[in-house]
This record gives C-alpha cells, structure tokens and sequence, in this order.
C-alpha cells in the first residue's frame, strides 16, 4: 500500500481501476472524479465483482452537484483483463473477489456503501473519494 507523498513510479499514462462489489456507487464516483480532475493524464477503469443493474441514480446525483457528469456510465463485471490492465487498482469493498497480480499497486479504500442512503449522506462519501483521488494524483505524479 502506497503511504501520503509517495510517489509510484510509472514510465506511462497510468492506469487505474477502482472496484466495488456492486460498482454502482463508490467505484463510479472515484472514476468520475479521476476522469474529471486527471483528463487523459490517466486511463480510468471501474468494475465490480457482482456488478448492479444501474449506477445509483444518488451517486449521479451527488457528482452532478460538483460538475461531473457519470450518467452515460454502466456498472461492469470485474475481470482478470481488467486488473492485469491496470498499474494501480483500489478496491472499496469487493472482499476476495478481487484477484491478485504481482507488480500491481493495490490500495483499499474503506468508505461508507452509499447504497440505499440519501443525497445528504452520499455528499460526504462524494467527498472523501474526492480527496483521496487528489491524493492519488499526487501519488502518481499527475498534476
């Protein structure tokens, strides 16, 4: 696990997946936040290991409230591909679904499910992954 300030050591455009188990709510929030904070300075993944039928509509909601626009987005199952595609893959939850692969850089974020909660309990979860996503940028040397 990556500590505040490090930086991971990449040659390319890294890439990232974010997985939870539903990837309806926490994993679309941290990828709509990458997408939108890093540009195409970062290749962005998300999946799930029992993916939702739809993303949470108060997950949308709470990242339309700040400008982020994750409405066109679909929950997708997660995968080995997806993982090996990866250099940084952070799990939110997924428990042992998530497989392992030397030379990746796995963080686990622990946050709030925003699942069945209201707009005014997903705004600090929102806003956790935000922080930790600057975060990461930081860790990836991505300005």
């Amino acid at each position: 696990m990556t500590t505040r300030n490090t930086v991971i050591p990449l040659s390319h455009v890294p890439s990232v997946l974010f997985v939870c188990v539903h990837n309806a709510g926490r994993s679309q929030m941290a990828a709509g936040w990458l997408r939108h904070l890093a540009g195409d300075a970062v290749e962005v993944r998300s999946a799930g290991s029992a993916p939702a039928a739809e993303v949470n509509p108060v997950a949308v909601a709470a990242m339309a409230e700040i400008g982020v626009d994750i409405t066109a987005e679909r929950p997708k199952v997660l995968t080995a591909d997806a993982v090996v595609a990866s250099d940084v893959v952070i799990t939110m939850g997924c428990g042992d679904a998530c497989p392992v692969f030397p030379g990746k850089t796995y963080l686990d974020w622990r946050l709030d499910d925003p699942a069945g909660l209201g707009i005014e309990a997903v705004r600090p979860i929102r806003d956790e992954i935000g922080r930790r996503v600057r975060d990461l940028l930081h860790d990836l040397g991505v300005s």
